[in-house]
């Protein structure tokens, strides 16, 4: 594997909430076949980021493409997160970390949101 995809999200203490992560997690594992990809938190659930980043070089990646599931960029996004990947860059040099836009700001999520949300209206 030379490639894996760590989709960053902020967490909860119930660990139901992280479901659509899994089910999100599933969904690309199905887009990208032999890509590993594995969902990760910044609190209250594991792995952290740090831990799933150790991992996926243990396992053999080269590339590691970071995901941010939130709906906006706030405070985590802007400031925690590129704190993180630049000590995880120092940690595992000569492996390429990348920090993808946050998920709820692109263009096609918005628009499928809105198409859900005009769903419910009937």
């Amino acid at each position: 594997m030379n490639t894996a995809i760590l989709l960053f999200a902020h967490g909860a203490r119930d660990p139901d909430w992280a479901r659509p992560l899994e089910k999100l997690a599933a969904a690309v594992r199905a887009l990208r076949p032999g890509v590993a990809v594995h969902p990760c938190f910044l609190e209250f659930m594991n792995p952290d980021l740090p831990g799933a980043i150790a991992a996926a070089v243990a396992e053999g990646a080269h590339r590691i493409e970071v995901v941010p599931v939130f709906l906006a960029a706030g405070g985590h996004v802007k400031r925690d997160l590129p704190a993180m990947l630049d000590a995880a860059r120092i940690a595992h040099p000569g492996v390429t970390i990348v920090l993808a836009s946050v998920l709820g700001e692109a263009e096609s999520v918005i628009a499928a949101m809105a198409a859900h949300v005009v769903g419910l209206a009937g």
